[in-house]
């Protein structure tokens, strides 16, 4: 089997390299703090010193980072990935970043000899945990192919979406939706509890009706028990409707909602509540409506 190469150990990429060493893959990993090392390379992982390191011992390497500089630092910068990298290797971006910055380092990589993928998920901790995420996947379909293997220990939604950045822009859709959803159930709970009637039951019924949805259903249940525990950060949900907006820009397609959502987490940044489930913009409602749903 390909020896995988994992970088970014963090609430999702801790998970998901556990999933690929269960699936029998041969795993090298690296991250910025020591501690998800040393806990993987216990469990059987062979540890890296720098990204340069994990390119130079790997078949595959995967990200999963948390932003577009962080990518292009990791990949393009000293000791970086295309400086351990041998001619036939893959790199897997499997983080949210820049659909701009995935089609440029694609072009590099392609000169390089090595074939990437952008292939960023969606399911949050629970569907890293599991293995049950959304792959939406861009670049060539013989890397695509390549690949698939070591999705499918991953995830169960995987899509081939089309050429390199296609699959950040899949991304970039998906972010909009789930964001707009979650500030639609805080709204709408809170007008529950604000009118005397039970949001829990409200919630229930809804479930029951077009307006089901997942995030009704797990984040509403979020919201009534108040547990913000990150699973998908507020600082992270506001990131990534930045990309989300930075694309409508260079496509001059108006994203007039998800500009005013974008807002909404940046009130919570700027409340202190960064590090808070992307769930809690129901606390931003509840603050402006001077009420609780629970």
């Amino acid at each position: 089997m390909d020896t995988i190469g994992f970088i970014g150990l963090g609430v999702m990429g801790k998970p998901m390299a556990r999933n690929l060493m269960k699936a029998g893959f041969p795993l090298v990993v690296h991250n910025r703090s020591r501690g998800a090392v040393d806990e993987l390379a216990k469990e059987g992982a062979r540890g890296a010193t720098s990204p340069k390191d994990v390119a130079a011992q790997s078949d595959i390497v995967i990200l999963m980072l948390p932003d577009s500089p962080d990518v292009e630092a990791v990949v393009a910068g000293k000791d970086g990935v295309f400086d351990g990298a041998r001619r036939g290797m893959l790199l897997i971006d499997m983080g949210t970043s820049s659909p701009v910055l995935a089609r440029k380092l694609a072009r590099d990589a392609v000169a390089r000899g090595i074939d990437m993928l952008d292939a960023p998920v969606s399911g949050g901790d629970v569907g890293a945990a599991n293995a049950t995420l959304s792959i939406m996947v861009g670049g060539s379909e013989d890397a695509f192919h390549r690949a698939l293997p070591v999705f499918q220990a991953l995830g169960k939604n995987i899509v081939h979406i089309g050429d390199a950045g296609a699959g950040q822009v899949a991304k970039a859709a998906n972010q909009l939706i789930v964001a707009l959803a979650i500030e639609a159930v805080s709204e709408a709970l809170v007008l529950a509890a604000k009118a005397g009637v039970d949001p829990a039951k409200v919630r229930q019924a809804l479930l029951g009706g077009f307006a089901q949805s997942r995030v009704l259903d797990l984040h509403g249940q979020r919201m009534l028990d108040r547990n913000f525990k990150p699973g998908a950060r507020v600082s992270t949900q506001h990131k990534d409707l930045g990309i989300a907006l930075a694309l409508g820009k260079e496509y001059n397609v108006p994203l007039p909602a998800t500009a005013h959502v974008h807002q909404m987490y940046n009130a919570m940044l700027a409340g202190g509540h960064g590090n808070l489930d992307h769930s809690s913009l129901v606390l931003l409602i509840e603050e402006m409506a001077q009420t609780r749903v629970k």
